[in-house]
């Protein structure tokens, strides 16, 4: 589950703390992981003075996104799954202070989204990928996930990206202006945590106010609530 801590100017939300590695979670949305992902998002919005989150994973995994079992075991309850999924990206996106994804692992489908509504990603460098897999899958993607990706993304990577299930690690996903840059697997939150200080006394509604204006067009399609998938 993830957990919050506070370094000086820096919140770092890490999704799972194993005591190995090689035992972290794929750290994948389900409800319960969703329930502390919205309390430890309440305490950085309560929080005051100069202030910049940082989030990552532990071992191969950033975030496996969509819990699939979630998906399996409740059709029904799919369209209102994801919407929540969606507000938490929009939540990331109002956020009035600097936002720093530590890409320590695989980023798939809303894990990678959920990269992507941070405004600066670091990526580690010999391992892992940055994708979608909806088209392999043969899921949609709903309005606001398609907003997301397209706005944040040059349109031709975002169409590449979203029909193709291109995987693509660090070195191609810098050069697609998916992530800003790549550290070695070690170095890769202690360089997230370094942008994130430097950011940090940016933080308030002038920060917050020039980000909606970029994300402005993303934001209401993030709120709209799914009807059918």
């Amino acid at each position: 589950m993830p957990t919050l801590h506070r370094h000086d100017s820096v919140f770092v939300l890490r999704f799972s703390e194993p005591e190995d590695p090689a035992d972290a979670p794929d750290n994948a949305f389900a409800p319960e992981f969703l329930d502390s992902l919205d309390t430890a998002l309440g305490e950085v919005e309560s929080s005051e003075g100069p202030a910049a989150l940082v989030t990552t994973g532990a071992g191969k995994f950033y975030s496996n996104g969509l819990d699939l079992s979630v998906v399996a075991s409740d059709p029904a309850g799919l369209p209102s799954y994801v919407s929540r999924v969606q507000r938490v990206f929009a939540r990331i996106l109002r956020l009035e202070l600097p936002t720093v994804a530590a890409v320590n692992g695989h980023a798939f489908g809303a894990g990678a989204m959920f990269a992507l509504s941070h405004d600066h990603r670091v990526m580690r460098a010999d391992r892992g990928f940055w994708n979608l897999p909806e088209a392999q899958l043969g899921m949609p993607f709903p309005p606001g996930m398609n907003a997301l990706i397209s706005t944040r993304l040059a349109h031709p990577v975002a169409s590449t990206a979203m029909l193709t299930s291109k995987r693509y690690p660090a070195a191609e996903a810098i050069a697609a202006g998916i992530v800003h840059e790549s550290a070695e697997a070690d170095a890769v939150l202690d360089r997230a945590v370094a942008v994130a200080a430097e950011l940090a006394p940016l933080r308030g509604a002038n920060y917050a106010g020039i980000r909606t204006g970029l994300v402005a067009g993303i934001l209401p399609h993030l709120d709209e609530p799914i009807t059918r998938l």
